[in-house]
């Protein structure tokens, strides 16, 4: 592993790259924070993707494109004299230290709930009308959920034991199965909401990150079903033309695998 002064000098070959880039390359010298905004969601995903595949190699590589794309708005931001990349370093720094006055003044917590308690305590004192202000309107819905629910319950306002969640799923299971015999669709997307919600908030209570689970089920789910098709190659059979149970035969394989 590199020490600070080698990690020092390799962030300046960045910086020293991306000058250049902006000064010379016809591509890199048009982009704005618009443009490359859809891009650095794309490489963030690409990031989650390889870290949920426990690939360090390609963890290593999908944060030099974060990190490309942070330099990148920095520089642009530098253009019009309005940040730069040590604004945006002072900038967490002072914030890490201010959240932090169990490390860096003379607070005391006694455990990690407390912690996040006080980060959020602290928010609200830097100027935030609501705990939820900082939960971004373009999250996906699932990740929305999980960072409203977390951030509620920060200040505490959540459930007392997990069996009480757990009740709440079952009671907004009930309130869907009554909006279908019903048949009102607009209402059954609503309850359909609320037992996804109330499922996201179990998970927390769980310590399951509801994302992950999902994403790690829809993996599971890919390489079974791409099995099923390969059988279906080998037997010359296309699946449009196979039973269901001919289909699960080779669908509890994949299960073994």
């Amino acid at each position: 592993m590199s020490n600070k002064a080698s990690q020092l000098k390799a962030f300046e070959r960045l910086l020293v790259i991306m000058d250049e880039l902006r000064e010379q390359c016809p591509w890199d010298k048009k982009q704005t924070m618009e443009s490359l905004r859809h891009l650095t969601i794309e490489e963030v995903y690409e990031l989650g993707d390889a870290i949920l595949d426990n690939n360090l190699d390609e963890v290593k590589k999908e944060l030099g494109d974060v990190l490309l794309h942070i330099v990148f708005y920095s520089k642009i931001g530098s253009e019009t004299n309005d940040f730069d990349i040590a604004d945006v370093c002072n900038s967490i720094c002072d914030k890490l230290v201010d959240r932090h006055p169990h490390i860096y003044g003379d607070v005391k917590v006694k455990d990690e709930d407390e912690v996040k308690r006080n980060w959020e305590q602290l928010k609200l004192k830097e100027g935030k009308t609501s705990v939820l202000e900082g939960v971004p309107k373009s999250l996906p819905a699932m990740v929305k959920a999980n960072r409203i629910q977390d951030k509620v319950a920060g200040v505490g306002f959540d459930w007392e034991k997990p069996e009480q969640v757990f009740e709440k799923v079952e009671e907004e299971l009930a309130e869907l199965k009554a909006e279908l015999n019903k048949g009102d669709q607009d209402a059954i997307e609503s309850e359909f909401g609320d037992v996804l919600f109330s499922l996201i908030n179990y998970a927390r209570f769980l310590k399951v990150n509801p994302e992950n689970a999902l994403e790690r089920t829809n993996k599971k789910f890919i390489k079974r079903f791409q099995y099923l098709e390969s059988k279906s190659k080998e037997l010359n059979k296309p699946l449009k033309d196979m039973t269901l149970s001919e289909m699960d035969v080779f669908w509890e394989e994949a299960k073994s695998l």
